[in-house]
């Protein structure tokens, strides 16, 4: 028996996000379900391979599966911002490859990446001196310090947890991620901190990492999402307030 159906309009009527996920990361989706709006913005996932290890080879060995993950979006969505969602690969790659790459695989009007939006956050703000603490090796930092210090922000203080398995990153307890920049954050040298990499559990601590060194708390997914709302004209749930605190206050407005 054929039945009759009518169609609904498709879904995202208030915001279509796209969104990048490396193999290796468990923390990424996890905390966008955190931060998503109480109306019609769908986020769309895909998966790019990534190493069990990070190196800066194994980072930019992903610009190579770029298009083909971005091309697993679905073809028949027009994404307001697609995301790639790696910080040290961003910088490895570079923001403007990462851009070309993407855009070749999918329709999207923007496109952003967690450096990208890093830097947008600290543009907004004022922000030209940073706290940075990375999950990684020093050598695997550099290529993001040199692409923060030509934006025009600078990391005089630097730590690392020095660990290159992408499990035991995402399995770094948060009150360890907390203390931790809270150590760096309290540095006169820096004006905010920064937590750098999508797979650190940041979501929790923000707020006790601002209070801790009386200074902006920043995260990778933190700016990143920020950022892709802000492209894609959607503003960020009140219930989320305090993710957006201090720094990231100017997330309901449009950065283009």
């Amino acid at each position: 028996m054929s039945l009759p159906y009518t169609l609904a309009p498709q879904i995202g009527t208030d915001g279509r996000l796209g969104l990048i996920v490396l193999q290796s990361d468990e923390t990424m989706e996890s905390e966008l379900r955190q931060v998503l709006p109480n109306k019609d913005v769908a986020a769309f996932v895909s998966r790019i391979p990534s190493a069990s290890e990070v190196s800066n080879e194994s980072l930019s060995a992903m610009e190579a599966d770029l298009p083909r993950a971005a091309g697993l979006l679905p073809k028949t969505v027009d994404f307001d911002v697609v995301g790639y969602g790696c910080t040290s690969a961003s910088s490895v790659i570079g923001s403007e490859r990462v851009e070309q790459l993407v855009s070749g695989g999918c329709k999207t009007v923007h496109v952003t990446n967690p450096v990208s939006a890093l830097i947008a956050a600290c543009t907004s703000v004022g922000i030209s001196k940073l706290a940075l603490l990375t999950p990684y090796a020093e050598e695997v930092s550099e290529s993001l310090r040199t692409a923060l210090s030509a934006n025009g922000i600078d990391t005089p203080v630097f730590g690392t947890f020095n660990e290159p398995v992408e499990t035991k990153v995402a399995r770094i307890d948060p009150s360890s991620t907390r203390d931790a920049a809270i150590k760096l954050g309290k540095d006169t040298g820096a004006e905010a901190v920064f937590m750098s990499c999508t797979n650190l559990r940041t979501f929790s601590i923000l707020k006790d990492v601002e209070a801790g060194c009386n200074k902006p708390a920043l995260s990778s997914n933190q700016a990143f999402f920020w950022h892709m709302f802000a492209l894609a004209g959607t503003k960020m749930p009140i219930r989320n307030e305090q993710l957006w605190k201090t720094t990231l206050s100017k997330g309901n407005e449009r950065v283009r």
